[in-house]
């Protein structure tokens, strides 16, 4: 398999794009309802880039197939050295390793970047996510009862967190 792992760029907005819409309208990966525009997510795209957060995609010949990226986990000060992240493997590629690629490469940009911790949200009924991030080292910090609806039914989260400067 020919993947390769690199920065974004804003040609890869519309795949991107595409990959996360399949996920609001399929899955209860993204507490959201509405598929996003084009515009909305080019300026997520350039508020990452602005912000200094890194947003990689991984390429099979030629093709965007999945993307990461990570931001400070809440917005106020004391809050600058964890990071949550996001990870997103397009439907048709997946148990090909590319989220472990693309999970390996933000943990390590997260050390390079000097963040002390970095977080996941994972809804409670994905035990597919959970287990990546146990693979990865992450532990359950704690659970949040019916914060998400979604489909007709309440929705937990699951945050789990990975020490970096422990690893």
């Amino acid at each position: 398999m020919n993947l390769t792992i690199r920065k974004a760029e804003v040609k890869d907005v519309k795949a991107i794009l595409e990959i996360i819409n399949h996920e609001i309208l399929h899955s209860t990966v993204v507490y959201d309802y509405q598929e996003r525009t084009y515009a909305q997510q080019l300026a997520w795209f350039e508020k990452k880039l602005q912000d200094r957060m890194p947003v990689i995609v991984a390429e099979k010949d030629n093709e965007v197939v999945g993307f990461g990226t990570y931001g400070i986990f809440r917005p106020w000060d004391a809050y600058r050295f964890s990071v949550e992240h996001s990870i997103y493997t397009h439907h048709n590629f997946r148990g090909m390793g590319i989220g472990k690629l693309i999970m390996t490469e933000l943990i390590k940009l997260a050390i390079e970047q000097g963040f002390h911790t970095m977080i996941a949200g994972v809804d409670a009924s994905n035990k597919g996510s959970y287990g990546f991030h146990k693979k990865f080292g992450f532990q359950e910090i704690g659970t949040f009862k019916e914060v998400g609806y979604k489909f007709d039914r309440w929705l937990d989260l699951v945050f789990m967190q990975l020490f970096l400067d422990k690893r």
